[in-house]
C-alpha cells in the first residue's frame, strides 16, 4: 500500500536552495531549465520543523542522532560525569565504535591510543566516527550501559586506573586495552540481536527517512518516506539582487573617513516559481520501521504512531517551507494545491506534467492545472483509475476536479485525517 502526495507551492523573490556557488540549484528538464530545491533540503526543514505538528512533537517517540560525534558526547562523556575512568571510558567507546561502524573488532594499537589520548585533537580523532552517522537514541543508551558494564568487567584485574594517584605503565595500558577489546560483553552476534531488539531503536527520523549502515551490527534502515526535488512547472525565473549595507558612522560623519557611507556592495541571485514536489510513503514499511514488525504482516501492528506521523507529515510539506535568508526574504508559503492518492498500485509522479514548461502568460497556476489535468487524463486512459484521490485546492481547479473525479474539494486537515485513516483501513 502507497499513499502519494503532490504540491504546487508558489515562493516569489526567495533563494530557497544554493548550490556550492551561492546560486540556485536547476534542474534541466523537458529542454527548459527549471529552479529546484534538493530532496534533502525538503527533508531538512520538514524533520527539524518544531512547530506545531512537528514529527519530535509525538509524545515519547525517540529522536535520531545525525552527527560525527555521537559517541564522544553521548556514550563517553555522560559516563566519564558518571565517574568512570576516562582512559578506560575512551577504550570501551572506542572499542564498540569500531565494532558498530565497521562490524569488526577493534585493534589493539586503537584502543591504546584511546587510553592515551590527552588532548582534544587526539580524544576527536579516537572516537569521532569519519562521517555524519545516524543513530536512535534507544540505541545510544543500549551501548552507553554497554560500555560502562565492560569498564565494570574490568575493575578488580586493573585497579590502578581507578586510583586517584594511579599511574599505569605500559604493560598495564597494554593488557587493559586487549581486556576491553576482546570482552565477551562486546560481542558482534550479542550485540546486533540486542540492538535489534530495542523498540524503534533507529529513532523517528531513521524510520522514516532511511540510513546506511556501514556494517552488518548496525540495522540498515530504508527509508519509508520517498521525497523528490521540487523543481518549477516553468522555466526558471531568476534576477541578480543588487544590494549595499550602509556604514551609518560614514553616512553621518563622512568627514571622519572620507566616505559617502556604503559600508559593504555586493549582490545575490533571488528566484521565483511555482515548484511541483512529490512524496510517496511505502505503508507496509512505516509501520514496520515504527513498530518493529516483520513488513508482511504491518496490517497486525498497532497502527497508532504511523497514523499520528503521517497526518502530521501532510501538514509539514504543505506548510513547511525551506529555510534559506528569511530574514532577507522571507521565504514562507503553503501549497495551494495538495493531490493525495491511495492505493496498492506501483506509485508513479505527475512530474511528467511538466515535462513541456507551462507557460507563464495568464495564471501559472492555472495553467500548471491544466497540464495535471490533461496528464492525468492521458494517464487515466492508458492504465485507468488506479488510487482513491483527495484534492485539496485553491483557486480555478475545476479542471482538475473533474479529471480526478472527486465530487469536490476539501481542506488539508481533512487529507491528513483520511491518509492517517487509510493506515487503519477504516476509510
Amino acid at each position: 500500500m502507497f499513499l502519494q502526495f503532490h504540491t504546487l507551492t508558489a515562493y516569489p523573490g526567495t533563494l530557497l536552495n544554493r548550490d556550492d556557488a551561492g546560486f540556485a540549484k536547476r534542474l534541466p528538464f523537458g529542454g527548459t531549465t527549471r529552479t529546484r530545491v534538493s530532496s534533502q533540503c525538503l527533508k531538512y526543514h520538514w524533520r527539524n520543523f518544531d512547530g506545531e505538528h512537528a514529527l519530535y512533537g509525538i509524545d515519547d517517540v525517540p529522536a535520531s542522532l545525525r552527527s560525527r560525534e555521537t559517541f564522544r558526547r553521548k556514550v563517553a562523556q555522560p559516563l566519564i560525569d558518571d565517574g568512570h575512568p576516562a582512559p578506560l571510558v575512551r577504550a570501551a567507546t572506542v572499542a564498540l565504535k569500531e565494532l558498530i561502524v565497521s562490524g569488526s573488532p577493534a585493534n589493539k594499537s586503537t584502543v591504546k591510543d584511546a587510553i592515551t589520548a590527552e588532548s582534544k585533537k587526539e580524544i576527536t580523532a579516537a572516537l569521532d566516527t569519519s562521517q555524519v552517522t545516524i543513530f536512535g537514541a534507544p540505541e545510544m543508551r543500549y551501548l552507553r550501559s554497554l560500555a560502562g558494564e565492560v569498564i565494570e568487567s574490568v575493575k578488580d584485574d586493573f585497579p590502578v586506573f581507578w586510583e586517584a594517584d594511579g599511574v599505569p605503565d605500559g604493560d598495564a595500558i597494554g593488557d587493559v586495552a586487549d581486556a576491553i577489546r576482546k570482552s565477551d560483553l562486546i560481542g558482534g552476534r550479542e550485540v546486533k540481536k540486542n540492538l535489534k531488539g530495542l523498540t524503534l531503536a533507529t529513532g523517528l527520523d531513521a524510520a522514516l527517512f532511511g540510513r546506511m549502515a556501514t556494517s552488518d551490527i548496525l540495522a540498515r534502515g530504508d527509508a519509508a518516506i520517498h521525497v523528490a526535488h521540487a523543481f518549477t512547472t516553468h522555466a526558471e525565473e531568476s534576477e541578480s539582487d543588487y544590494f549595499s549595507a550602509v556604514d551609518e558612522l560614514r553616512r553621518d560623519q563622512p568627514e571622519e573617513s572620507g566616505e559617502m557611507g556604503a559600508g559593504h556592495i555586493n549582490s545575490q541571485e533571488l528566484t521565483s516559481g511555482l515548484f511541483y514536489s512529490y512524496v510517496v510513503i511505502d505503508v507496509p514499511l512505516l509501520v514496520s520501521n515504527l513498530e518493529g514488525c516483520a513488513r508482511t504482516t504491518w496490517e497486525e501492528a498497532d497502527p497508532t504512531l504511523a497514523q499520528e506521523v503521517v497526518r502530521r507529515f501532510v501538514h509539514l510539506m504543505t506548510t513547511v517551507s525551506p529555510g534559506a535568508k528569511r530574514g532577507s526574504t522571507a521565504p514562507y508559503a503553503y501549497a495551494e494545491c495538495l493531490i493525495a492518492e491511495a492505493g496498492t498500485a506501483q506509485p508513479r509522479t505527475l512530474a511528467n506534467a511538466f515535462r513541456q514548461a507551462v507557460s507563464k502568460k495568464g495564471d501559472v497556476l492555472e495553467n500548471s492545472y491544466a497540464a495535471l489535468a490533461d496528464y492525468i487524463h492521458g494517464l487515466n486512459g492508458m492504465y485507468g483509475r488506479t488510487t482513491d484521490v483527495r484534492l485539496a485546492a485553491s483557486g480555478a481547479a475545476n479542471a482538475l476536479q473533474q479529471t480526478l473525479e472527486v465530487d469536490e474539494t476539501v481542506t488539508v486537515p481533512e487529507v491528513a485525517d483520511w491518509a492517517a485513516e487509510k493506515i487503519g483501513g477504516s476509510a
